[in-house]
């Protein structure tokens, strides 16, 4: 009988570690799937502010067709990733964004009036609050994922990943050379100098 007894609560505890560990890892997994969300949320968020973005500043820089066109491939290659669950190609997505907009913002820089145009500096506003927050959401996956992969390969946690179906997952980061901003030449397209005022005639000396 007491051997019966003994038996029961070792496949009781058994079976209890057991499930601890399965909603352990399941836990960690829905929360790093939760976490990407968050970020794909505000990706979208700061997609969606470019369009209103690139009509301001072609009203006082339409010549910059190159610095527009890039901006809006970045944004549908943002909105193509925030589809999927490709943790890379979101994030290679998220840095050529980011890098086009750059661009635009050095567009800007030759453009006073636009830089004191409100529409402008309200749109500035909301990509500067949206980057604040995306920076967050990376920063909180990046948490989420730490803790889940470290669960996926320690003892004795890691024994239970593959009855609750869950794996490492991939970190949010910029790829190699995605992380260097990039570098602006207007070339022709720069506005042009006005041409310098010429020289004054020299006064010849009285006598």
């Amino acid at each position: 009988m007491l051997i019966a007894i003994i038996v029961i609560v070792l496949v009781l505890a058994l079976a209890g570690f057991v499930v601890t560990g399965f909603n352990k890892l399941r836990t960690s997994d829905v929360s790093a799937q939760e976490a990407l969300g968050g970020i794909d949320v505000q990706l979208t968020r700061r997609a969606d502010l470019i369009p209103n973005l690139v009509e301001t500043v072609k009203g006082y820089a339409a010549h910059e067709r190159g610095v527009f066109e890039e901006v809006t491939r970045a944004r549908a290659g943002v909105a193509a990733a925030a589809k999927g669950d490709d943790v890379p190609a979101k994030a290679a997505a998220d840095q050529a964004l980011s890098q086009a907009l750059v661009r635009v913002n050095a567009v800007a820089e030759a453009y006073p009036d636009l830089k004191a145009n409100q529409n402008f500096i309200e749109l500035q506003n909301q990509l500067t609050e949206t980057e604040n927050q995306i920076s967050f959401a990376r920063q909180y996956y990046n948490d989420a994922v730490a803790t889940l992969n470290k669960l996926v390969v320690t003892i004795p946690w890691m024994f239970f990943s593959g009855i609750a179906n869950v794996k490492q997952r991939d970190f949010y980061e910029a790829p190699a050379g995605q992380d260097v901003p990039p570098t602006v030449d207007f070339g022709t397209n720069a506005p042009a100098a006005p041409p310098a005022a010429p020289p004054a005639p020299e006064t010849p000396p009285t006598a």
